[in-house]
């Protein structure tokens, strides 16, 4: 495929709505990223380092790398080759589309996984070829082409979504690597009470923003399930919460018209300057600057 750019712009607002472009002409991602839109990379050759949210992994090539909106992440790649895909979500809307392509916690928002996969051959292979029908797309405005191109997005991410899920379910094959975080090269299968943990804490994030709560909850002492949540995950318990604290209160902001003081009580905090501060020390923008920047109400319309 050849280095260029292709880019649809949104005429009602003039900002970014899709984009494809190839990773050596993207600004440098070894510059902490917060950017307003979905950002996936193919990494389709080098290696390096990731830094997203709380942890630092190493990527190898042929890996996909998914962020969401205000996520932050830094790249730092050595001879790194592949393609960049962004697109806002006035273009195409993960939470709003769940049903339809069900990578809302499996790409994207998913506190529990590393923010990328790798990718077998015929993986690889599937989504290089999707890009290349992006590009032509967009080389020149026709009939539809917002529609063919959403159409588009939503193959390569069923597809990326079906390659994740996979390896969730079955062992890799020979011969291919997976990166891994620094913290476990080869992660040995996962305590039970993480599970128990991850359950807790999508049953209870709203009410209970304390780690200790979680420990009492499973019978088992802060300290020890502390560890093993670090070592498991490569984040704090407190971070993981914090995190999916962050993550519903997007979700809300973006697809609801409530307010920001509403949306603050129901995620447990006492009143909304408590909540905005909290957001935007995890974030970097305030919510309403944030309903501003990716959308609002999106789930009304």
């Amino acid at each position: 495929m050849s280095s260029y750019t292709y880019t649809l712009i949104n005429p009602h607002n003039s900002n970014l709505a899709f984009k494809a472009i190839s990773l050596d002409h993207y600004f440098p991602l070894d510059i902490l990223q917060r950017v307003n839109y979905y950002s996936l990379i193919l990494l389709t050759e080098g290696s390096g380092r990731l830094q997203s949210d709380f942890s630092e992994y190493s990527v190898s090539k042929n890996s996909l790398l998914c962020f969401a909106p205000y996520q932050p992440f830094r790249l730092t790649v050595q001879d790194g080759q592949g393609w960049v895909i962004n697109f806002h979500p006035d273009f195409f809307c993960i939470h709003k589309h769940h049903q339809e392509v069900a990578c809302h916690g499996i790409l994207f928002n998913n506190i529990y996984e590393p923010p990328f996969h790798a990718l077998e051959e015929t993986g690889m292979q599937k989504l290089q070829a999707v890009i290349a029908d992006m590009q032509l797309e967009l080389q020149q405005e026709a009939l539809a082409q917002h529609e063919l191109l959403v159409s588009l997005l939503k193959i390569f991410l069923i597809t990326a979504s079906r390659s994740k899920a996979d390896l969730a379910n079955h062992q890799p094959s020979p011969g291919i690597t997976f990166p891994a975080s620094k913290l476990s090269p080869v992660s040995p299968p996962k305590p039970f009470v993480l599970q128990k943990l991850k359950d807790a804490i999508e049953l209870h994030y709203r009410q209970l923003h304390s780690a200790g709560k979680y420990a009492e909850m499973l019978n088992i002492s802060p300290k020890a399930l502390a560890k093993i949540t670090k070592h498991h995950f490569s984040k704090t318990i407190t971070e993981m919460i914090s995190e999916r604290i962050v993550i519903e209160a997007k979700r809300e902001l973006y697809l609801t018209s409530k307010l920001i003081k509403t949306i603050a009580y129901e995620l447990g905090f006492e009143d909304e300057h408590h909540f905005s501060r909290f957001f935007k020390n995890k974030t970097e923008i305030s919510p309403q600057l944030y309903r501003q920047q990716v959308g609002f109400a999106k789930g009304e319309t």
